[in-house]
């Protein structure tokens, strides 16, 4: 078992956040997915817990096939996918990934966000934890991410906000920024196989910084883009790229369940958690030796999603998402 915890801050309000992680959540989905590959919703639905009250429960399952090595295909089964279940009573979330073909293998997030610059110690005090548990501050503005992943419209070095004047951000931000959150993240991998364990957990570890660093940039990016929404129209734009992301996937069926009745906390195992930034879809060569990932500094835009700005749009998905037309066989 490897345990680190991450802080990453963002120049935004937690209470702003909780809009913001809900449209970037459903849009890096849909950005990461394609066909035969990416994040199915298969749940969304109302959650009710005896100890954190009311939240939101999802499950998604992370289709990764395609993206596994040649040798790693002939071994596992045609459809190979991770399962994402996640409970969210913002703002303290827990999200757990497993993988039945790999059942020594699992991901625990926990998470809180609170209105400082990522300097509370002891936010994960009341948790089981180990006494060196390293801590990883994450720049979301200098902090390198990997060649394939940036776009010039996401550096945030250079963005500035149009709705919130935010941006432009200088070298020591996170000292000088107002308002500014951090999302603390206490993430736990396993691998309990002998010979391969520390190999593939410092992997996964990687990785999942990898994921953490290019979401929360993302969220800010796109702040203009959801700044003034409504919890109920974030749900909308939710719902209605969700269905156009499991369409994109093109081999599974539409199955997300969005309840209005809140479920009892018994009709749902696990722990109380909540929607995570996304898993990456990239190819898990967790045994394969890590290796330093390619950086540059510019590419191209890739997707036009619809614009939560208009309110008379009521979010539509644009016509090459249309509903009605089945998948193109391959």
């Amino acid at each position: 078992m490897l345990m680190k915890e991450y802080r990453i801050c963002m120049p935004l309000s937690v209470e702003e956040y909780q809009i913001g992680q809900l449209y970037m959540i459903s849009k890096h989905s849909h950005e990461q997915s394609e066909r035969g590959e990416g994040v199915e919703v298969v749940q969304n639905e109302p959650y009710e817990d005896p100890e954190h009250g009311s939240g939101q429960f999802t499950e998604k399952r992370i289709y990764l096939n395609n993206k596994l090595p040649s040798w790693a295909r002939a071994v596992v089964p045609k459809i190979f996918y991770v399962t994402e279940k996640a409970w969210n009573y913002y703002p303290y979330t827990i999200t757990e990934y497993t993988c039945s073909f790999l059942p020594k293998f699992s991901i625990h997030i926990e998470t809180k966000y609170e209105d400082n610059k990522g300097s509370n110690d002891n936010i994960f005090s009341n948790e089981p934890r180990e006494e060196e548990t390293e801590v990883c501050l994450v720049d979301i503005v200098y902090d390198e991410i990997p060649e394939r992943h940036y776009k010039e419209s996401e550096d945030l070095r250079y963005f500035k906000s149009k709705k919130t004047s935010r941006g432009l951000l200088q070298e020591g931000w996170i000292n000088n920024q107002d308002p500014i959150m951090c999302s603390y993240k206490l993430v736990t991998v396993k691998f309990e196989v002998w010979g391969l364990q520390t190999r593939v957990e410092q992997f996964v570890h990687k990785v999942i910084r990898d994921v953490l660093l290019l979401g929360h940039r993302q969220a800010f990016a796109w702040v203009d883009e959801w700044i003034d929404m409504t919890m109920e129209e974030v749900r909308e734009f939710e719902r209605a790229t969700q269905e156009a992301t499991n369409l994109k996937i093109g081999t599974f069926p539409p199955t997300i369940s969005i309840s209005e009745t809140p479920l009892p906390s018994c009709a749902r195992s696990g722990p109380n958690s909540a929607p995570s930034t996304p898993l990456s879809t990239e190819a898990p060569e967790f045994l394969s030796v890590p290796k330093e990932r390619p950086r540059k500094k510019s590419a191209p835009e890739t997707l036009t999603l619809p614009d939560p700005g208009r309110r008379d749009s009521l979010f539509k998905l644009p016509s090459f998402f249309s509903w009605n037309s089945s998948p193109q066989p391959e």
